[in-house]
């Protein structure tokens, strides 16, 4: 059994007034609350940018055996010193949350239900359905001009792609495809 000093040495406050310190520091933690460490403590860490939109904090991924562990704002970063804004500090519960959609899902023209399709299959209806509207709505030319292009469909771009990945879907886009109306996110 313990004697009373002993077990009066195990308080925080006893330990703060025999030893002369102000409480700020160990002496003001238990054992239980010594041995506690972050989650971070031992994961690795890379930089990132937030993919939200376009002002471009910075953030850093933690991770540990292949797991997400943590986002945070870089403190390091230029732009936002450590900051995030709301979208950018729930990144982390936007990656793990248990109802995250991981599936592509479907909902064929007057269906009731959702049903899953590969992401190959997906993609091929998208690129069926754009190719399909081209043709459908290309004009070669307008009032005597050759115009070569079509007003059936558009891009609306997000403001995370960089300026070579707006260069390279303008291309594409308007010299491939012949869209008229190819706009950004970031400009609205």
């Amino acid at each position: 059994m313990s004697s009373l000093p002993d077990l009066l040495s195990k308080w925080p406050l006893v330990r703060q007034i025999c030893e002369g310190k102000d409480g700020t520091g160990l002496e003001s933690m238990s054992p239980r609350t010594r041995a506690m460490h972050a989650r971070i403590d031992d994961a690795q860490v890379a930089r990132s940018i937030c993919p939200y939109c376009g002002v471009g904090c910075g953030q850093l991924i933690y991770h540990k055996n292949n797991r997400l562990i943590s986002i945070e704002g870089d403190p390091e970063s230029p732009i936002s010193q450590g900051n995030l804004c709301p979208k950018g500090a729930a990144s982390f519960q936007l990656l793990t949350h248990d109802r995250r959609e991981l599936k592509v899902k479907y909902r064929a023209p007057r269906a009731t239900a959702w049903s899953e399709l590969s992401l190959d299959r997906a993609m091929d209806m998208v690129a069926d359905r754009v190719w399909e509207s081209r043709r459908r709505t290309f004009v070669k030319e307008k009032s005597g001009s050759v115009v070569n292009h079509t007003e059936g469909i558009c891009h609306l771009g997000g403001a995370t792609l960089d300026n070579e990945e707006n260069y390279l879907i303008k291309k594409l886009f308007t010299g491939g495809l012949g869209m008229v109306c190819v706009s950004n996110q970031a400009r609205i």
